[in-house]
């Protein structure tokens, strides 16, 4: 836009300068205007067809500036957008690992929690297996020494019936 607006300047100085370049060249020579005669018609159509190729040139200039503005805009925008793409990609790419970072440790806590669980049911297993055998080794003491002790009350419940001493002291 800048350059618009020096061109455009530059422009409306060069059309007012015209006029004047020819008066003051004439005044620095010794010729006053009412010594010269006007212009002619050509000289005027020299001077028209000239400020219609500046005029054209400037218009022209003015075109590819704004042309080579917009292909930069759209080299830059292109730029942006792939830009905007790459970090989207790496983005997703970062999420997804995250979510597959989140899942695996998901998966190893619910693993662990499953071994943790297992050892514990495991533990109790055992716990109870031995507490059966003890409880099976304490019925068996006891049925033991109920075997004994209704051994020993046969013994003496059939001494005492049979009234005579089995190991009497011989006479």
């Amino acid at each position: 836009m800048k350059l618009a607006l020096v061109i455009r300047l530059l422009a409306a100085g060069l059309v007012l300068l015209l006029p004047i370049t020819p008066c003051l060249a004439e005044a620095a020579v010794g010729k006053t205007s009412a010594d010269s005669p006007m212009m002619s018609s050509e000289d005027l159509n020299a001077i028209s067809e000239r400020i219609r190729q500046t005029g054209a040139k400037m218009r022209a200039d003015l075109k590819q500036a704004r042309a080579r503005l917009e292909a930069q805009k759209a080299e830059q925008e292109a730029v942006r957008i792939q830009q905007a793409k790459r970090e989207a990609s790496i983005q997703a790419r970062a999420q997804q690992e995250a979510s597959m970072q989140a899942e695996a440790r998901k998966r190893q806590a619910s693993l662990e929690a499953q071994r943790t669980q297992d050892a514990q049911k495991q533990a109790q297993q055992q716990a109870d297996l031995k507490r059966q055998e003890a409880l099976a080794k304490a019925q068996a003491k006891a049925e033991k020494q109920a075997a004994r002790d209704r051994a020993a009350q046969a013994l003496l419940a059939a001494r005492q019936s049979s009234g005579v001493r089995a190991f009497a002291e011989a006479p």
